[in-house]
């Protein structure tokens, strides 16, 4: 049975919900705050609550927030290919929400922004497994270059899933040029796809981005309540989304790609799985905190009715 097999950063967050931030220098009230699991942790929630078994193969510290990560992580039923690391605990972000369901993070790595070879020596994925990589990872000193390497070892028919996020906005670098052509699914949301390749809108956005990367690599590209497009080469198609009354944008792409990639190991074609993948968000932001996804219970319930 395929599994996903994540090498991004669980960290913990500090979620905080405010109606606006302050100015810089200023102080408001917050009206909640809670620490949750998050980072790489909402992916594999997502995916493991509709039936993927997951592995997550990076650090986790050995302090208090190793400690909530750990137990985030058993309670979904995710495997950890790694034991706690020794001298550092988990790292932490601090995720804020304003009314308008806009999100601020200011994050601080911990144990899981580093990974050696030898971490990784021991995993041996499966032809028919998914390995997902964060565009965070490649940003860390102390995990890009093993990551890439590895990467770059694994046999063609294991599909590699990539996910830029916020902060890898261009192609040129030495680590983005190695890794461009071993992708084989693209996922990010709409302002990450503009500010990698410097398009205006996401029409434009679409064809500069299939420059970067092989000719089959399939795009999934998110645009809010919209939906997303999805599809590779010439072939792409808007997917339409759902009409809810959000919350909270936090950990929304996260449900979508989690689902997204549960959808396409059960045998779904990539439509039918965005599909599926639009419902979740939907859902995701209904609800406050990181990992919010439904499990397919409540998903088929959703898109039934």
């Amino acid at each position: 049975m395929s599994r996903l097999l994540h090498t991004g950063q669980v960290i913990v967050d500090l979620v905080m919900a405010l109606d606006t931030l302050p100015a810089s220098g200023g102080d408001v009230l917050a009206q909640t705050a809670s620490f949750e699991t998050g980072g790489g942790f909402n992916v594999m929630a997502a995916a493991r609550r509709n039936g993927l078994p997951v592995v997550y193969l990076g650090r986790h510290g050995n302090g208090r927030f190793g400690d909530l990560a750990r137990a985030a992580m058993q309670a979904e039923g995710i495997e950890m290919a790694l034991p706690a690391s020794s001298g550092k605990d988990t790292g932490l972000c601090v995720a804020l929400t304003e009314a308008s369901t806009e999100r601020t993070f200011i994050s601080h790595m911990g144990a899981e922004g580093e990974l050696s070879a030898e971490d990784l020596a021991g995993v041996v994925p499966a032809a028919d497994d998914y390995v997902y990589v964060s565009g965070y990872s490649l940003l860390l000193d102390g995990k890009a270059q093993p990551l890439i390497d590895w990467l770059l070892g694994l046999s063609r028919q294991i599909v590699v899933i990539f996910d830029p996020g916020p902060l890898v906005k261009a192609p040129e670098s030495a680590l983005m040029r190695t890794l461009l052509p071993r992708i084989d699914i693209w996922t990010s949301n709409g302002p990450e796809v503009l500010a990698f390749t410097g398009a205006a809108d996401i029409a434009t956005a679409l064809p500069l981005l299939k420059r970067h990367l092989s000719a089959d690599t399939l795009l999934v590209v998110r645009d809010g309540p919209n939906g997303c497009w999805v599809g590779r080469g010439s072939a792409i198609e808007h997917v339409p989304g759902f009409k809810v009354r959000a919350v909270d944008s936090n950990g929304a792409g996260d449900a979508h790609a989690g689902v997204f990639i549960a959808g396409l190991a059960r045998g779904l074609q990539p439509a039918e799985a965005a599909r599926q993948a639009n419902a979740a968000a939907a859902l995701a932001v209904t609800r406050r905190g990181p990992a919010t996804s439904p499990g397919t219970a409540e998903l088929n319930t959703f898109l039934s009715s």
